[in-house]
């Protein structure tokens, strides 16, 4: 079967940490953000993590609104609300930068006619962060956690993205950078490609498309 539409994650595929994670132990993503939340606030790594426990998990899912997410959070860190946005939002932008090479391919491949579409955990402020209008305008369908209620590697994430794609799973192709991301979609016969950088994604793009 042909595939039709491209699924692309944001954070590590679309958009890719500045920095090499060996810094981190490979733990770039948070270490870095959170990291540099605590310093500029004035706090330890400890604390930050405190302060975001009970709200970080439930904003990705969407179980609470980006209004609460960012009046709880910014009182439990003793700053502004708007500070803490400001913060947050910067430090995001900071740590990641678009993913140029394979936006660039992303919208040819859509030129020669394959869907391009987007399934990605995010909270309210990384969207915001890293998915400018400018460039995920082009994109359709646009599945956020934060919006559906839910996030990978949970099935239905992967269902619902095949039901507004209106196409078998078999028509698909699903590009994530987490192996427990991959085996869901596997699961339900989308095809799939483990990202881990740009060269090796293009020759097994290259390779499933041809």
């Amino acid at each position: 079967m042909v595939i039709k539409a491209i699924i692309f994650d944001v954070g590590g595929v679309l958009a890719l940490n500045k920095y090499p994670e060996e810094i981190y132990k490979g733990h770039a993503h948070n270490m870095s953000i959170h990291g540099f939340m605590a310093k500029k606030i004035g706090i330890s790594v400890d604390q930050w993590f405190d302060s975001i426990d009970s709200t970080y998990p439930s904003a990705i899912e969407g179980k609470i609104s980006e209004e609460k997410f960012i009046s709880i959070t910014s009182k439990n860190l003793n700053i502004s609300p708007k500070k803490f946005t400001r913060l947050y939002i910067k430090a995001y932008r900071k740590f990641f930068k678009q993913n140029k090479q394979l936006f660039k391919q992303a919208f040819e491949l859509k030129k020669q006619g394959y869907i391009i579409s987007i399934l990605s955990d995010q909270h309210y402020l990384s969207k915001k962060a890293l998915m400018p209008e400018r460039l995920y305008k082009k994109f359709n369908p646009i599945i956020i956690s934060c919006e559906i209620g839910m996030r990978k590697p949970n099935i239905e994430s992967y269902k619902l993205i095949i039901k507004k794609l209106k196409l078998k799973p078999i028509e698909i192709l699903f590009i994530d950078n987490q192996e427990w991301n991959i085996k869901p979609a596997k699961k339900l016969g989308i095809k799939t490609i483990l990202f881990k950088d740009n060269k090796q994604l293009f020759k097994q793009l290259n390779n499933i498309l041809k």
